[in-house]
């Protein structure tokens, strides 16, 4: 018996399990802890010394949660996450727009600095091939805002700002409103550089940024597929000055007649020539 345990190597389909196994003490089965070997203690009588096995409970099946969580962590170290095309290269100062109400606020909130609404869509082989250059100059020059608008997620959007072709840029500042607006690819993108250019040194502008345009803004509005919501601005009328009894003298031309300050029921005749 114990030489045929001691040939047990030769049989066995894990070989390296049993040379792994020190005859001198207990141990465990190298990948296998569910199982032990534990020396036998032998009579004076018998002649076999060999080893048992011993099995231990509640170590046979791993538990089902350590196991998914050991899966999704080798999935995520194998696979990593794949990213779209207009998801590459993306600079901390590029913003994708997600509504009209997104677009307005991110116009209003830049003052001064100068912004470039980007317009795309992922079917767009111009605009693919062109995004690496926008995020290049979006690198470059950090102080200008790119956003960043999805033809295909706000279609109805872009049909209200009358963009119908791809890819579409408009340049917008401050209390100026709209600089500028034009479509370039790869192959006019000289267009780009210029109005860059162009636009890229700060201005201090008076009052609050502009954004979009009234008329554009009504569009939205009226616009049933989107949620947005504006009330059209009120213009000043400036109030009527009261007309005045002009005294009878046709030698006096009308602008030579001022009006008396008040509490004085005269009038001041200012001539010239005379």
């Amino acid at each position: 018996m114990a030489e045929i345990l001691s040939k047990i190597n030769l049989f066995s389909p894990y070989p390296h399990l049993c040379n792994s196994i020190s005859p001198n003490k207990s141990s465990s089965v190298v990948g296998f802890p569910c199982l032990k070997f534990e020396s036998l203690k032998s009579s004076s009588d018998s002649d076999f010394h060999g080893w048992k096995f011993v099995f231990q409970e509640g170590q046979i099946k791993p538990k089902r949660g350590n196991l998914q969580a050991s899966y999704a962590q080798m999935s995520s170290l194998s696979i990593g996450k794949a990213f779209r095309w207009w998801e590459k290269g993306v600079q901390p100062n590029m913003k994708e727009i997600n509504s009209a109400q997104d677009l307005v606020d991110s116009l209003s909130i830049a003052g001064n600095k100068l912004v470039i609404v980007d317009f795309f869509s992922p079917s767009c082989g111009g605009c693919k091939a062109l995004h690496p250059k926008i995020c290049q100059f979006a690198e470059l020059n950090p102080d200008v805002q790119f956003l960043q608008v999805n033809y295909e997620d706000d279609k109805s959007m872009c049909y209200s700002l009358n963009v119908h072709v791809l890819p579409f840029f408009r340049f917008y500042r401050g209390a100026h409103g709209r600089l500028c607006s034009f479509s370039c690819t790869n192959a006019t993108i000289k267009k780009f550089k210029d109005a860059l250019a162009k636009h890229t040194p700060d201005r201090c502008s008076l009052g609050p940024a502009k954004g979009l345009e009234e008329s554009e803004l009504l569009a939205l509005a009226e616009n049933k597929d989107l949620s947005f919501n504006y009330t059209r601005k009120s213009v000043p009328v400036p109030a009527q000055e009261a007309t005045e009894k002009v005294p009878a003298n046709p030698k006096l031309p009308l602008s030579s007649i001022q009006k008396a300050p008040q509490g004085s029921e005269e009038k001041t005749l200012v001539t010239s020539g005379r």
